[in-house]
């Protein structure tokens, strides 16, 4: 079995008083945030600030301390098993022009649930709820 590890960041601007976050829709169709292969001797937090500059054009990102998710799922590649591994961590930026990579066809800022309705998979959704729930929880920290 092939084992991948990536990591990625759920991107949000709450400007205003109003939480907006980043959705990519990739050429198979699907709506994801973005994340990337983690690179020899690098560490999850160096790959999400790679991968969100590469595919968004994005480099004032501020991570957020205290929230990493981490999922697994399978799939098969060339006829081959799969196991990947991705931790999510969340970001906030300032920069709403995007700039995308050529692994992208669109992109979206969305309000929570406009987000939850678009992504695509069952764990984004999950991680997009975890996200939220911390953040409120800041909110009345």
């Amino acid at each position: 079995m092939i084992e991948e590890r990536s990591a990625g960041a759920i991107i949000f601007d709450d400007r205003n008083g109003h939480q907006s976050f980043l959705l990519l829709h990739y050429p198979s169709g699907h709506w994801d945030f973005p994340k990337g292969s983690i690179e020899k001797d690098e560490r999850p937090i160096d790959t999400v600030k790679r991968e969100v500059k590469e595919e968004t054009g994005i480099a004032d990102i501020e991570i957020i301390e205290g929230f990493k998710r981490r999922i697994e799922y399978h799939y098969r590649r060339d006829h081959m098993p799969v196991h990947k591994e991705v931790v999510w961590l969340l970001a906030r930026t300032r920069t709403r022009n995007i700039v995308l990579s050529y692994e992208h066809e669109g992109y979206a800022w969305l309000s929570f649930k406009e987000a939850l309705n678009k992504v695509t998979y069952k764990n984004s959704k999950n991680v997009l709820l975890s996200a939220i729930e911390f953040l409120d929880a800041l909110k009345f920290a």
